[in-house]
């Protein structure tokens, strides 16, 4: 199949175009290669998958060096005339649009670039798939949709119109467009709820990477809301192959009460929340040094806890998380350590 992949610089974009690029799927990566965050990592990674930094221009599709299947564009998302022409040259018969401005609590200094790069830069990519017919737009939302929902776990059936920052709104924003899409055009779309991704290649502004790197510096981590946290870690491996796994399963036409257009949300997480202490601890344990806390109150736009029910998930391809926490940590920290010569 011929793949668009947006984000695919990305943590997950990154993940996941090496994979199907490694299953012989024909892929064009697209990403803007933003400084939210270190873009030497974003190099790295697409060194990874043989797109080297001085072969990169704006706006040129380039092939990668390592796969022959697999070539790259530079660009904003909101460039409308040359998504157009991408769809139009490239002619993808499957959409996963995974690029975004990423978190919370940077909305608070930056909201005008969580409007242009998630709604903006998503209507441009529901407008191309308006434009050139795909089989299956697969596009990235987030647990964080939920917002103030306190029912446990989180279901895609609860309500979740109370969202607490930005970057949730521009989330769920982006849900009711492709609801809006697949209904009036007939773009089959599944919007993706991931929960607290995390795994090697990660990125610096997740609680991994940064208490990695503070507890091998010796610097004091913050924890918030005393500690008195749950998150539903999942590793970044199990969310890519679940994302394979949906690719064929396209969805049709329903009769439901609410909805007749071709459009699913499907929650991605573990299912078993963590403690945040106890994933503090995991991580000393596999660092063998102990962390200096600073315990801080709970901050504007985060929530307590998180937890999926991946129910539908399970139905509909049998997604069951294969990897530990244990074993995710082990698997970042040999490679953060490598990666950074530590």
């Amino acid at each position: 199949m011929k793949i668009f992949i947006s984000g695919a610089a990305g943590f997950i974009g990154f993940h996941l175009t090496n994979l199907l690029a490694n299953q012989g799927h024909e892929i064009l990566g697209f990403d803007n290669i933003n400084d939210y965050y270190d873009i030497n990592l974003k190099y790295s990674r697409l060194a990874q998958l043989g797109i080297e930094k001085e072969h990169i221009s704006e706006k040129v599709v380039i092939k990668s060096k390592t796969f022959s299947n697999l070539q790259f564009i530079k660009a904003d998302l909101q460039d409308k005339s040359l998504i157009m022409k991408c769809f139009a040259d490239f002619k993808p018969d499957i959409v996963c649009n995974l690029a975004a401005q990423a978190g919370v609590r940077y909305s608070f200094e930056n909201p005008y670039t969580y409007i242009e790069s998630n709604v903006l830069g998503f209507l441009t990519i529901l407008e191309a798939c308006r434009a050139f017919p795909v089989q299956h737009l697969l596009y990235a939302s987030s647990s964080s949709v939920y917002g103030l929902n306190k029912n446990i776990p989180f279901s895609v059936n609860d309500k979740n119109d109370s969202p607490i920052s930005l970057y949730a709104a521009t989330k769920k924003s982006n849900e009711l467009m492709a609801h809006t899409y697949s209904y009036l055009f007939n773009i089959p779309s599944t919007g993706l709820r991931f929960f607290t991704v995390y795994g090697p290649w990660g990125r610096p502004d997740m609680a991994l990477f940064k208490f990695t790197k503070s507890i091998l510096a010796h610097s004091p981590i913050e924890v918030y809301n005393q500690g008195n946290m749950f998150r539903d870690f999942t590793y970044i491996d199990d969310i890519v192959h679940a994302i394979v796994k949906l690719i064929p399963q396209v969805p049709v036409e329903q009769n439901q009460p609410w909805t007749t257009a071709p459009f699913r949300i499907l929650n991605i997480g573990n299912g078993s929340p963590v403690n945040l202490m106890d994933f503090v601890h995991a991580i000393e344990q596999e660092l063998g040094i102990e962390a200096i806390i600073n315990y801080l109150p709970l901050q504007p736009g985060d929530v307590v806890s998180t937890h999926a029910d991946t129910s539908q998930l399970y139905e509909l391809i049998g997604f069951k998380p294969q990897t530990s926490i244990k074993e995710g940590i082990h698997q970042f920290i040999t490679w953060y350590k490598q990666h950074y010569k530590q």
